[in-house]
């Protein structure tokens, strides 16, 4: 039970340890050597072991910001960014406390970056301008960085890449110098190989001149001093990084390179100031040269990325060497974007549910509206119709009383011997002016009666009118009316505009058309109200316009309705007026 306990809780290294002790224990050997070589074995597992640990753990990914704000890693390594992650900086480098931190770092973004991205290393060959005095005046850089087209990770199997420059000397100059340098930032690690460097002059009046050139044009150099006989010299913290190497094969070449191992020193290949060459301000240069290279830093850094697309990432830092070879120490970190919340399905079915939701809330709200509108609506029009109700039966049981009782006064008073012949003349006039009053005051009782708001009180009404109208004239009077299968509203106004047209048509026809029969005919088809007044008499010619005041105004009188009045006739054929209304039947016309 112990033993158990015991191995649980050692870690596997010290575990492979005690194993190697209890097999040379068990050899039971005479002489200590055994033991030694046991012990020598489990040391150098354990120290192998140690360097592996430390060389997996060099490198660590020390933070993530997301919008400016920090990020907690967690053990797993895995990393959610949450939504809208506009701004990730992720911060990486080797970690504090390994022995193994890789000299060069580089950094991907798989499933964003199509390769790696190296850290901001810079090298470069410039041009330096000085005066009699020896002092720098101004120069020119052409700076490189990450790794040239034809870097293939050797100096043997890539290829260099050609760079033409050209510039003009300042004014004040009197000598320049080239330096190739890695003078860059400081954690600046990298190779920098550069091939057939030739500077020349131009000026207009003088032929190009060659000003400097590479020394290994000539012959091989192989000295370890600081200085070629060609005049370049090494310079900087560890001039011993600026070095001469070989490169390609069959032919093998030489050329100047800087192979920058430190971090914080740098080199320099330079000619000395005191043999360089000499130049007139407005001379035109010429700067030629071949190069190849594979730059980075090594440092810790902060690498930034903007507005990553929704999806599955993975972070990875690695170390490389100089040349841009993997060293096998890396670390990573899966990264995780979500999708925004307007792409995701519930999003849209949520959408979805509360445009739903809207809508028939707002549906509800108009058919609430509607209804408590029409309710309004069919309320004051029931304080209305009461309202009329009231005023016939108040006409008709007071008013008209009233005017009865005068007529029946006036006729008593004119069946009187003893009043004079003018006096009952007099009361003749009156009781035939009280009954046409009566009968006035019955049309405007039927007219504001709301319980005759129908079609079938409007075609009684008429019939019984015009009756009494050809009574008196001997006319004769047909009155046709199809039976509805519905009742078919009527305002108060049409009844009595429609009412007045056909009592002044057909006053029209006993007063002027000299005719034996009238015919009404009343019908309604699809919405289409027609009532016709026809007579058998003399007839007229019809002018475009009608002078007449009868005529007129049962015009006027359909046209306020929003209906039409034809007239037609032909002299010896009799007449027919012809009124048309057109109206929804739910509705009362108005």
């Amino acid at each position: 039970m112990s033993t158990k306990i015991r191995n649980q809780m050692c870690p596997p290294l010290f575990q492979k340890f005690g194993l190697i002790i209890n097999w040379g224990t068990q050899k039971r050997a005479k002489t200590p050597k055994l033991v030694i070589l046991t012990l020598c074995i489990g040391y150098l597992l354990t120290a192998r072991h140690l360097l592996a640990s430390q060389a997996t753990n060099a490198l660590e990914i020390q933070s993530v910001t997301v919008n400016g704000n920090s990020v907690r890693l967690l053990r797993n390594g895995n990393l959610s960014l949450g939504s809208f992650p506009k701004n990730i900086v992720f911060g990486f480098g080797p970690r504090s406390n390994s022995m193994q931190a890789p000299l060069r770092i580089r950094h991907k973004l798989e499933g964003y970056d199509n390769n790696w991205q190296d850290e901001n290393g810079v090298m470069f060959l410039s041009i330096r301008f000085f005066d009699d005095s020896g002092d720098l005046l101004s120069q020119k850089s052409w700076q490189v960085s990450g790794e040239s087209a034809g870097w293939n990770g050797s100096l043997i199997s890539s290829a260099l890449t050609h760079r033409r420059e050209m510039l003009t000397v300042p004014s004040h100059v009197s000598r320049l110098m080239v330096v190739i340098s890695s003078a860059g930032p400081p954690s600046t690690v990298g190779i920098y190989v550069v091939d057939n460097l030739v500077v020349s002059k131009s000026s207009d009046s003088l032929p190009s001149v060659v000003l400097i050139q590479s020394p290994f044009k000539e012959q091989p150099y192989h000295d370890v001093t600081n200085q070629l006989s060609g005049g370049w010299m090494r310079d900087g913290v560890h001039p011993s990084m600026a070095r001469i190497v070989k490169f390609g094969q069959h032919p093998e070449q030489e050329a100047f390179a800087i192979m920058d191992d430190d971090r914080i020193g740098h080199a320099e290949w330079h000619n000395p100031l005191d043999v360089a060459p000499k130049v007139t301000p407005g001379d035109r240069l010429v700067v030629e040269w071949n190069e190849m290279y594979s730059i980075g830093g090594g440092g810790g850094t902060l690498v930034e990325y903007n507005n990553l697309p929704p999806g599955n990432y993975q972070f990875h830092v690695e170390g490389v060497d100089i040349m841009g070879i993997p060293t096998g120490v890396e670390t990573s970190l899966n990264v995780f974007v979500p999708q925004p919340y307007w792409r995701m399905p519930w999003f849209w079915g949520a959408v979805f549910i509360v445009i739903v939701t809207a809508a028939l809330g707002a549906n509800r709200y108009l058919v609430w509206h509607r209804m408590r509108r029409v309710m309004l609506q069919l309320k004051n029009q029931q304080e209305l119709e009461r309202e009329r109700l009231r005023i016939a039966h108040d006409i008709h049981d007071d008013l008209g009383a009233r005017v009865t009782q005068i007529s029946l006064l006036s006729a008593m008073s004119q069946d009187n011997p003893t009043f004079p012949e003018k006096a009952r003349a007099d009361f003749d006039q009156i009781s035939q002016m009280s009954r046409e009053l009566v009968s006035a005051l019955y049309q405007t009782v039927w007219a504001v009666n709301p319980e005759n708001d129908n079609l079938d009180a409007l075609g009684n009404y008429l019939c019984q009118t015009v009756n009494q109208m050809c009574e008196r004239t001997q006319i004769r009077c047909r009155f046709h009316m199809l039976d509805l299968s519905r009742e078919v509203p009527v305002s108060s106004q049409t009844r009595h505009n429609i009412s007045m047209a056909v009592k002044e048509a057909v006053h029209n026809v006993i007063k002027h058309a000299k005719a034996s029969e009238v015919s009404i005919n009343v019908t309604f088809d699809e919405n289409l109200l027609t009532v016709s007044v026809q007579d058998n008499g003399c007839g007229f010619q019809p002018s475009g316009s009608f002078t007449g005041n009868g005529l007129t105004n049962m015009k006027r009188r359909l046209e306020d309705l929003g209906g039409s009045c034809i007239i037609e006739s032909q002299p010896g054929h009799g007449t027919t007026v012809r009124m048309c209304l057109i109206f929804r039947p739910s509705t009362k016309i108005t």
